[in-house]
């Protein structure tokens, strides 16, 4: 059963993937966020890594309608999301694997880190419109130096994924949960 921490993290990425606010994931959702992350310079069309961004993605809806559609009806409910928290935590080789594609994704200049500014690409294309950004890059560069490794943005990822602990920093990889307003030094 997810945490209230959880619930709030995840109501954020349902209201990013819910690209018409209706209430209810869908494929057409799905297929919109697919637009979305087409916009980032290293995912354009007719490339290598669109392909893969588009499986990706595609990939999450087919996973997340097979196991968690449970009235059937072709869609997924926020109830219905919910209840998949559980199952999370067994699936971390999954959650990690999605990781490097969203990092090729992110990493426009190709130089093997991730910069504030594209972070910020990232959070913005996650959630279809600026955001506050204060104060997030900091809680997730790990070592200080100013940039996101691969090793750190997967650790990342899958906090942000799986974790019911709010101080985690994985927790602020997609933008700031409004829970997180009221954390000491958010």
């Amino acid at each position: 059963m997810a945490n209230a921490f959880q619930e709030l993290k995840l109501k954020g990425m349902f209201a990013a993937f819910d690209a018409d606010g209706d209430g209810f994931l869908r494929e057409e959702d799905f297929v919109a966020l697919v637009s979305r992350w087409s916009r980032l310079p290293a995912v354009g069309p007719g490339t290598e890594l669109r392909a893969k961004v588009e499986a990706l993605l595609m990939g999450w809806w087919a996973a997340l309608l097979e196991e968690g559609d449970a009235n059937g009806d072709g869609a997924v409910d926020m109830g219905e999301l919910l209840s998949l928290v559980d199952r999370l935590p067994t699936m971390v080789a999954e959650v990690t694997a999605t990781a490097d594609t969203i990092f090729d994704a992110v990493d426009a200049n190709g130089d093997g880190r991730i910069s504030p500014d594209e972070h910020r690409m990232l959070v913005e294309t996650w959630n279809g419109r600026p955001v506050d950004m204060t104060g997030v890059f900091e809680r997730l560069d790990l070592n200080g130096d100013g940039h996101l490794s691969r090793e750190e943005f997967a650790l990342l990822w899958r906090q942000f994924w799986i974790s019911g602990e709010p101080e985690d920093p994985g927790n602020w990889l997609c933008g700031r949960i409004p829970a997180q307003r009221g954390l000491q030094g958010a």
